[in-house]
């Protein structure tokens, strides 16, 4: 590929997002399906279209797509976070709900073991140790539990690109469904402010069509670049930390460390006077979605050699959502604490503030961020213990 081609791809998933919202703004139709869905539906077109069927398309553009995914999220983590108000956080039920995703998951893992696992072969217990790791903490787990119990590259390689779609649906559903159906089926939390006011109709409120809009007038500019300028420090100093402690760049360590400072600065007034953070944080997210849905190969997935584990897969993400929902209505968990304790955990909390926006609900978003935290120290230990218990 060459290179004014790969600046036009470069552009392309920079301003995509913009054109998206200019859209939103202008066809209600398009407005009640979303900018995330949007994004994830123009980059799924984008990768299947115009990427993957060209021969080296892909490999020119993965460098890009890896940069882009990388430097975005850590990023767009504290801008979103300076504007949230941490104030009041029912820390009661962020660990209840979590306890129910960590339930649901291993149980719903098991049960999957024993009707999909003499289907899947010799190595189910270990596929379900994998499952375990991945759906209580995100992809570096279940790379780590693969590694401890020596599984095979062919099959890693299946259950990552299965994970990679089931995952996909799994966050379509909720923004196209879920979240209206769990808010229906869970108690729902009064929001403190109208700019957090829970909706179910999917559509673009007054403030969705007015954000972003000034990010760089006059009146904004300094303040947007004052707190892009404090997210590069904090995305710095978490990525140093972490080399520091780790000697490369640990998950974990990454996301603890923007989180803390992140929320420790939301408490400054001057940052919390900086009006456009989450504008431009959700920006970031924006362009994280799309680049993210054009890196998935449709044509790549061997549906007729993994239907078995493809099967298994889509039973334990879509299984664990239902039996967290029931348990959480059990404990009268609120409807957005659960789902996003899922996403968290299904998905990392990388993906945590796109759905936080798909409900219309900033304050959600520590707390999926604190379980996806939990979910990557746990899930190593919790898959490895099923997967010898089952083996």
């Amino acid at each position: 590929m060459s290179t004014p081609l790969i600046i036009l791809w470069i552009l392309f998933y920079l301003l995509a997002p913009a054109g998206v919202i200019w859209l939103c703004r202008r066809s209600r139709p398009l407005a009640r399906i979303g900018t995330i869905l949007l994004m994830y539906i123009l980059g799924i077109l984008a990768g299947n279209l115009l990427i993957y069927p060209f021969e080296g398309a892909a490999e020119a553009l993965f460098p890009i797509q890896d940069a882009l995914s990388s430097v975005t999220i850590p990023l767009a983590m504290p801008l979103i976070l300076f504007a949230c108000n941490f104030k009041g956080w029912p820390v009661r039920q962020a660990l209840v709900s979590l306890l129910c995703g960590i339930v649901a998951v291993t149980g719903v893992a098991v049960a999957g073991y024993f009707l999909f696992g003499s289907r899947i072969g010799p190595e189910a217990p270990a596929v379900a140790g994998m499952a375990v790791g991945v759906y209580t903490g995100g992809t570096p787990n279940l790379a780590a539990v693969k590694m401890m119990l020596g599984v095979d590259e062919a099959t890693y390689l299946l259950i990552n690109s299965f994970d990679l779609i089931v995952s996909f649906l799994y966050l379509t559903f909720l923004m196209v469904a879920g979240i209206r159906l769990a808010r229906r089926f869970l108690p729902v939390r009064t929001a403190s402010a109208p700019s957090e006011a829970t909706r179910t109709d999917g559509a673009m409120t007054h403030g969705e069509t007015e954000m972003y809009r000034g990010v760089f007038s006059r009146e904004h500019r300094a303040g947007t670049l004052r707190a892009l300028g404090l997210a590069i420090l904090i995305a710095g100093a978490g990525i140093g930390l972490s080399l520091l402690l780790t000697g490369s760049i640990n998950m974990i360590v990454l996301i603890l460390t923007l989180t803390t400072l992140s929320i420790a600065a939301s408490f400054l007034p001057a940052v919390r006077s900086w009006e456009k953070s989450y504008d431009a944080g959700m920006y970031l997210v924006l362009i994280f979605s799309l680049v993210v849905a054009s890196m998935v190969d449709i044509r790549s997935i061997d549906l007729h050699s993994g239907i078995w584990l493809l099967s298994y897969v889509a039973f334990v993400i879509f299984g664990s959502l239902l039996v967290q929902l029931l348990l959480c209505r059990l404990f009268r968990v609120d409807a957005d604490t659960a789902v996003i304790t899922s996403v968290a955990m299904i998905n990392s909390p990388l993906f945590v503030p796109m759905i936080a926006e798909s409900m219309k609900n900033r304050r959600i978003i520590i707390t999926g961020i604190t379980a996806g935290i939990i979910g990557y120290a746990v899930g190593n230990y919790l898959g490895v213990l099923v997967a010898g218990l089952l083996g």
